[in-house]
C-alpha cells in the first residue's frame, strides 16, 4: 500500500535539493491530451540526475508513488494517475541537454528531457539524422518516447525507438543510478538491461540520459501519392518497391478515403492530388545517397506498378514544397478524426500479409455491433493500423456511449484472431492494462509481473500503468 505524497513529504524535499522544484501551476502535468483523465499529484522537475535520484530514493523510503512526466503527449494515460494514493509527478523538462555529440561514431547524448525536435537540429547541425519523428516531436520528450517505445513515420526504415538507442542513465527504483551510457554497439555482457527499461513505461525506472544512433543525411528525399485497388495491391506495390529501391524507402502509408472525408467535411486543409478522392491510396516517401533520383526511382516504380495493375493514379512531387503538401494529406488525418471526434481509437499491428484480410472482415464484424464509419489507415510497411469508429453520417459519439467497449472488444479480438497486438506503438498505459490482461500469453504476464517484483518491490515507478499495483 502506497502513501500519499503530503504537504510534509514534499516540504522535506524542497529543503533538500532547493525552493524551484515544485512547479506550482500544475494544471496541464495532470491532463493527458484526450482529455480523458484527470491526475493528481505534486509536479517536481529537478535539474539533474542526482536529484532526480535523491526524489526516488525519497519516495522509496516514504512508500510514496512517482509518476514519470515527459512532453506529456502520451494517449494511454501512462503520464496521469488519478486513483489510489497521490503521487509525485516526476517532469525532466528541466533536463535538457544534449550532453555530448561524436559525428564520426554517429551517437548523440543527451537528457532524457531534450524534446525531439532539438534532438534532430543537434543532429543535423553536425550533418546526421536522428531518424526518429512523429507529429508530437515538438513538445515530445526523449525520455518519454524511449519510455512507450514510440514508433512514427520512419519505422519501415529505422526501427523503433528502441532501435535507436545505444545506451541510457537510469534511476532505480531504490534511487540508485545505473550508468549504462555506453556508445557500443556490440556488448554481449549479460542481460539486455537497455532494452527492458525501454517500453516500461517508467514502471521499473527513471530514464535520465540516452546514447542515441545517427544515421548519415540522405541526399535527396522523394514522394509520391498513388491510387491502389485495394490495400492488397498496396501490399504488392510496397514488395514490388522495396525490389527496385530497397532500403531507400523510408515511409510507405496508407490512407482511406474516408479520411480524406473527413477532412474535407471538417474544413482541414490539405493537398488533393486527384480530382476524385481515392477509396485507397499510399504515401512514398524515399531518402536516396548522392548520385541517385528519387523523382526517376518513383516514377519508374509507377509504371512498374501500373504494369502490373497495382496502381491507377499517381504524382510524384517536383519540388520540396509539393513534397510538404503531399505529407500534409497524411499528417492531418488525425485532425479530421478529431473533429468528426472518434467513439473508438485503436493502434493495432498484424502481420503484413494477413493486413487485406482483417481490414476486410472487420467492417462486416462491427456492423453486427452498430451502425459505423470507419477510417483506416496507418504505417502499412511495419503492419502498424489505426483503425478508428466514428458515428453514422448525421449522428453524434455521445449516441454511441453505450458501444464504446463492445466497439474496442469486437476490434481487439478480431486483433487477436490475425494474431496481432492491441498496442502498436502508443503502449499500455493505463487505458489498456484490462486489455494486456486479457490478450498477453499468461507466462509472459508472470514473466512481467516477476521482473516488475524484482526492480520495483515497493510499487512506486508509475503505479497502475502497464500491471495493476502490487
Amino acid at each position: 500500500m502506497l502513501n500519499d505524497a503530503t504537504p510534509e513529504f514534499i516540504a522535506g524535499l524542497v529543503e533538500a535539493l532547493g525552493q524551484d522544484l515544485v512547479i506550482a501551476d500544475s494544471e496541464k502535468y495532470l491532463k493527458e491530451p484526450r482529455g480523458r483523465w484527470t491526475g493528481r499529484g505534486t509536479v517536481l522537475a529537478p535539474r539533474n540526475t542526482e536529484a532526480v535520484a535523491a526524489i526516488v530514493k525519497a519516495c522509496s523510503e516514504a512508500g510514496v508513488g512517482i509518476v514519470p512526466y515527459g512532453g506529456g503527449t502520451g494517449v494511454v494515460g501512462g503520464q496521469v494517475s488519478g486513483e489510489g494514493a497521490v503521487p509525485v509527478v516526476l517532469s525532466l523538462e528541466r533536463m535538457n541537454s544534449i550532453r555530448e555529440v561524436f559525428p564520426t561514431e554517429n551517437v548523440l547524448v543527451c537528457d532524457a528531457g531534450c524534446i525531439l525536435a532539438d534532438v534532430q537540429a543537434a543532429a543535423a547541425d553536425v550533418g546526421r539524422l536522428f531518424p526518429l519523428s512523429l507529429a508530437s516531436e515538438g513538445t515530445a520528450r526523449i525520455g518519454g518516447l524511449l519510455g512507450t517505445n514510440a514508433g512514427g513515420l520512419n519505422v519501415l526504415r529505422y526501427g523503433n525507438a528502441r532501435a535507436q538507442v545505444l545506451g541510457l542513465e537510469v534511476v532505480t527504483a531504490a534511487g540508485e543510478v545505473w550508468n549504462g551510457l555506453t556508445r557500443l554497439r556490440k556488448d554481449n555482457t549479460g542481460y539486455d538491461l537497455r532494452d527492458l527499461l525501454i517500453g516500461a513505461e517508467g514502471t521499473l525506472g527513471v530514464i535520465t540520459a540516452a546514447a542515441l544512433k545517427l544515421v548519415p543525411q540522405p541526399v535527396s528525399n522523394g514522394t509520391a501519392v498513388m491510387v491502389v485497388p485495394s490495400p492488397k495491391a498496396a501490399l504488392d506495390l510496397l514488395a514490388l518497391a522495396q525490389a527496385r529501391i530497397g532500403e531507400g524507402i523510408s515511409g510507405f502509408e496508407l490512407m482511406n478515403r474516408q479520411g480524406l472525408r473527413f477532412m474535407d467535411e471538417t474544413g482541414v486543409d490539405f493537398a488533393k492530388p486527384f480530382e476524385e478522392l481515392p477509396e485507397w491510396s499510399v504515401l512514398i516517401d524515399l531518402g536516396l545517397a548522392e548520385g541517385q533520383s528519387p523523382q526517376d526511382a518513383l516514377e519508374g516504380l509507377f509504371v512498374a506498378a501500373m504494369e502490373q495493375g497495382l496502381v491507377s493514379d499517381g504524382a510524384v512531387a517536383q519540388s520540396e514544397a509539393q513534397r510538404a503538401a503531399f505529407w500534409s494529406i497524411r499528417e492531418n488525418i488525425p485532425e479530421g478524426n478529431r473533429r468528426i471526434g472518434s467513439i473508438s481509437s485503436h493502434d493495432i499491428s498484424i502481420p503484413l500479409s494477413l493486413i487485406p484480410d482483417y481490414i476486410a472482415e472487420a467492417p462486416g464484424v462491427l456492423a453486427k455491433v452498430g451502425d459505423f464509419r470507419i477510417n483506416c489507415f496507418g504505417h502499412l510497411g511495419d503492419g502498424n493500423l489505426h483503425y478508428n469508429v466514428f458515428p453514422a453520417e448525421g449522428r453524434t459519439r455521445d449516441e454511441y456511449d453505450h458501444l464504446k467497449t463492445a466497439v474496442k472488444d469486437t476490434i481487439h479480438d478480431l486483433v487477436a484472431k490475425y494474431e496481432g497486438s492491441f498496442s502498436a506503438e502508443h503502449g499500455v498505459g493505463r487505458f489498456k492494462v484490462a486489455d494486456l490482461e486479457k490478450y498477453a500469453d499468461p507466462q509472459k504476464l508472470a514473466m512481467m509481473k516477476a521482473i516488475k517484483h524484482a526492480l520495483d518491490p515497493k510499487g512506486i515507478m508509475n503505479p497502475g500503468a502497464v500491471l495493476r499495483p502490487l
